[in-house]
């Protein structure tokens, strides 16, 4: 019998992994959701999967979150500036454990981009490949659902403002990922391997405008600015200057084209073409 485990299994990703992992065939039972509280995994429970306390940044909740697991998917955490030194906490006490393989999801690039997000992630695969414990790394690109939280603004003020220009971006849903997640964990010949992953084909911000336009029979259109007029609008809006600022690096980093990749690895993981950006909104805009 082989043990999985799923860090961050009560986020928006780790559910995913957690029911492709099911779908997949692999036993509830066989499943281990690791989540800092475990409240918010109840329904998980109920479907048979074993519930852990893990918290990142607590090293003696990790070694006994771990303990009979053969593979862990570590998805990367939420707190930005904290992620580089939690993960590795969570690899030593994979490595203490006996963890056979760690999957980790990273970031498009990570050794060489000038993605803001990419530091972190860089820091974080140099400590898994020192580490001596097998893995596959998953650079995983955009979420397409990071463009669906101002979609009622958006809709009511008929624009998508941003500094992205005509910068592609290959995003694809956080299920895409999460499927291919599953299969890099559960298929064999994913040893050290690092992979590139992106939906495609990759889109502007004026296709996803259009797109967005077709989903909700609202006329939605892009408008370009400067990053400084884009960080302005945010902080006008009521984000804080540091998020405004970071906000608009994503932007900066669209444009620059860090969020794009001509890589098929998601759609071998897969085994299929990633869901169309079409298709996805359409369902999202329900």
């Amino acid at each position: 019998m082989t043990t999985y485990a799923v860090t961050g299994a009560s986020g928006h990703f780790g559910r995913h992994a957690v029911s492709a992992l099911i779908k997949s065939g692999i036993a509830p039972s066989d499943i281990i959701a690791l989540v800092r509280t475990p409240s918010k995994a109840a329904d998980l429970a109920e479907q048979g999967v074993q519930v852990r306390a893990a918290d990142y940044s607590d090293p003696a909740t990790l070694s006994t979150a771990l303990d009979g697991v053969d593979l862990l998917l570590l998805v990367s955490g939420t707190e930005i500036g904290k992620r580089a030194e939690q993960h590795a906490n969570v690899i030593d006490a994979a490595k203490g454990a006996g963890v056979s393989r760690i999957v980790y999801t990273s970031a498009p690039r990570a050794d060489t981009s000038e993605l803001v997000l990419a530091p972190e992630h860089k820091a974080t695969e140099a400590v898994l490949r020192a580490s001596g414990v097998p893995f596959t790394i998953l650079r995983n690109g955009w979420y397409v659902e990071n463009y669906l939280g101002q979609l009622d603004h958006n809709r009511a003020s008929g624009e998508m403002v941003g500094a992205a220009g005509d910068g592609l971006v290959s995003g694809a849903p956080r299920a895409d990922y999460a499927a291919a997640a599953v299969a890099a964990i559960t298929q064999p010949g994913h040893e050290n391997a690092t992979y590139e992953l992106g939906g495609a084909p990759a889109f502007t911000m004026t296709d996803l405008a259009s797109a967005l336009t077709v989903a909700t029979g609202t006329t939605i259109e892009y408008r370009d600015v400067s990053p400084e007029e884009n960080q302005a609008i945010l902080e006008g809006a009521g984000l804080d200057a540091g998020t405004a600022e970071f906000v608009t690096a994503l932007d900066v980093a669209a444009k620059r084209g860090d969020l794009y990749t001509e890589s098929r690895d998601l759609q071998r993981l897969l085994g299929r073409d990633s869901t169309p950006l079409a298709e996805f909104l359409a369902a999202a805009a329900e």
